[in-house]
């Protein structure tokens, strides 16, 4: 995305957040109504057609046929076919999104199908999978794996002025089988960092490929431009951004460790899934250092387009750096001392 379209997108972000916080503070007062669960379901009318029957004159228990003007009856036909349409355009969504053949609840199905990607009423054949499910789920395991051993493109890198750093992980089996490997960087890393990297910034910007690499080739670009926007517009320091090779989460306690950043927020791939291969963190921590527990982390997950917006989730992030340096605490720390 261009950079000063980010710009603008991040700007907007940032005053729609301002505006929703004094919405917030008036509507503190507003109470939400549940759901009675236990009043009984409406009963489902039936759909089906009823049988023909011929019109009943009121003054005879005959049968008798009521005749139309051509106009009623043109106006008739016109509405038939419309709905008719309408009908076909329905069974067409449901016959391409659902894979269960006349269900009995169309619409209800419908609507689960339309509030989440989860794999459900796909239908089978017989005690099988469909074979479209079945190659579809086929393509999204494919698509796992190479999330994890592909390699983020190094023009993005480039582009957004990241130098590269390892770990002590030297090969991608390693890294699946010593998650410790990840956390720890290496002899070169740690002099490079030294070399090259701002010593004690308010906020320190870390990218690691983590278990998908297609998280970073697909959203980075937009979060780190929206997230450096974000914290400019409200003068905070930012200090040498750059990529590690092949990370886990925890290696922000090392980096910590190295430059004494106040917050560290380190964007990660995440470990891929069935329903998305491009998925990124962000993980946000006060002051870490080697030994900080999980519960001072803080992690904004799911960022990727068919979830949070990437440059919504940059303008976001500048506002949660904003809280954790007010109360100097990040995760649980920052729950208790927010109030």
């Amino acid at each position: 995305m261009d950079r000063e379209l980010v710009e603008k997108v991040t700007k907007m972000i940032l005053s729609k957040m301002s505006e929703s916080g004094i919405r917030r503070d008036e509507t503190r007062d507003v109470t939400v109504k549940f759901w009675n669960h236990g009043t009984p379901k409406p009963e489902v009318t039936n759909l089906t057609t009823p049988p023909f029957q011929p019109f009943q004159d009121e003054s005879n228990d005959k049968p008798t046929v009521k005749l139309y003007n051509n106009k009623t009856v043109e106006a008739e036909k016109e509405k038939s076919s419309s709905d008719k349409r309408k009908e076909n355009t329905t069974d067409d969504m449901i016959e391409n999104t659902i894979g269960i053949e006349n269900p009995i609840h169309p619409d209800e199905l419908m609507n689960l199908v339309n509030k989440t990607p989860a794999r459900i009423g796909i239908g089978r054949a017989g005690l099988r999978p469909k074979t479209k499910t079945w190659l579809k789920f086929r393509f999204d395991h494919a698509a796992a794996v190479d999330a994890v051993y592909g390699h983020v493109d190094e023009e993005i890198l480039k582009k957004l002025n990241l130098f590269s750093v390892n770990t002590k992980v030297d090969d991608k089996e390693v890294y699946i089988r010593r998650p410790d490997f990840g956390r720890k960087l290496s002899d070169e890393a740690k002099q490079l960092l030294e070399q090259k990297c701002i010593k004690s910034p308010t906020v320190q910007i870390i990218v690691s490929d983590g278990l998908s690499s297609k998280a970073i080739d697909k959203n980075i670009e937009d979060v780190y431009l929206s997230l450096g926007q974000s914290l400019k517009s409200q003068g905070i320091d930012v200090g040498t951004p750059f990529f590690i090779n092949k990370g886990r989460v925890a290696v922000m306690d090392e980096v910590g460790e190295l430059l004494k950043p106040k917050v560290v927020v380190l964007l990660i791939g995440e470990r891929p899934g069935l329903v998305s291969a491009e998925s990124l963190s962000a993980y946000l921590c006060y002051e870490p250092r080697i030994g900080t527990i999980e519960a001072d982390r803080m992690v904004i997950s799911n960022i990727h387009r068919g979830g949070i917006p990437p440059v919504e989730a940059g303008a976001y992030l500048g506002t949660v750096v904003q809280k954790i340096l007010k109360y100097e605490a990040s995760g649980v720390g920052l729950v208790q001392r927010e109030g």
